[in-house]
């Protein structure tokens, strides 16, 4: 009887552990809460195995909209997790998470710019009005909530050309998955040029700009996803 007790406490006790599945995806980043609006909080490397300590609904990614809470408190989507099902492999995760600022991102697509016919000048984030760092920056601050100006976090973010080597010094994910609300980025042609990433379809996004094909004016366009960089400043 008291080997039976005690093989029994060693399987309570196996079945406790979380088990890790490997990451699928070259690099997936791990969210604050279960969707692609979330700020990213780290990112895995394919092959990493993580521990998934719940699941949850949230964000559909190519069609499964189960999300793993891992072992470092995060959460990533279970497309780019193998764990041999597209279900549920754990308890479900107690509670829920509140979207960030209210649901805003990424916004409605409209001209919302506040120095549309204005142009001229400095704004307060250190950019010349009208010009496509101008209204991302802008765009960062209203819709993503986040403080950023031509100095974010210490480095001179300059032009837009020089938007990715920044964000890489201080840490901001740069990579080629755009995802709502993220800034599309290239250096292509002299000062290179930045824009918002309103949606992703497919193998396309469609972005919000400003001084592109209007000067100093506002436009949309849609276009291949391998047409720029994409900086995550929290989605």
């Amino acid at each position: 009887m008291k080997v039976a007790t005690f093989l029994a406490l060693c399987l309570a006790t196996v079945s406790s552990v979380a088990t890790a599945y490997p990451i699928t995806g070259n690099t997936v980043n791990c969210r604050s809460g279960p969707g692609t609006s979330y700020s990213v909080k780290k990112s895995y490397k394919k092959g990493t195995n993580v521990k998934i300590t719940c699941q949850t609904s949230g964000t559909s990614v190519s069609g499964n909209n189960i999300w793993d809470k891992t072992s470092d408190g995060c959460y990533v989507a279970d497309y780019y997790v193998k764990t041999g099902t597209n279900g549920y492999v754990t308890k479900k995760c107690s509670g829920g998470s509140k979207p960030p600022s209210g649901g805003k991102i990424p916004g409605p697509i409209k001209n919302d710019y506040p120095y549309k016919g204005k142009c001229g000048g400095v704004d307060p984030w250190n950019y010349y009005k009208c010009q496509c760092t101008s209204f991302v920056a802008w765009r960062i601050n209203k819709r993503l909530g986040v403080k950023f100006h031509n100095h974010y976090k210490g480095p001179n973010w300059g032009n837009a050309n020089t938007w990715d080597n920044a964000a890489r010094k201080t840490r901001v994910p740069v990579n080629s998955k755009p995802v709502a609300g993220s800034v599309a980025q290239t250096n292509a042609g002299r000062y290179g040029h930045v824009a918002w990433v309103a949606k992703v379809s497919g193998s396309s996004v469609t972005i919000e700009e400003y001084n592109w094909n209007t000067k100093n004016g506002y436009g949309t366009r849609t276009v291949p996803k391998s047409t720029f960089n994409y900086i995550h400043v929290k989605v």
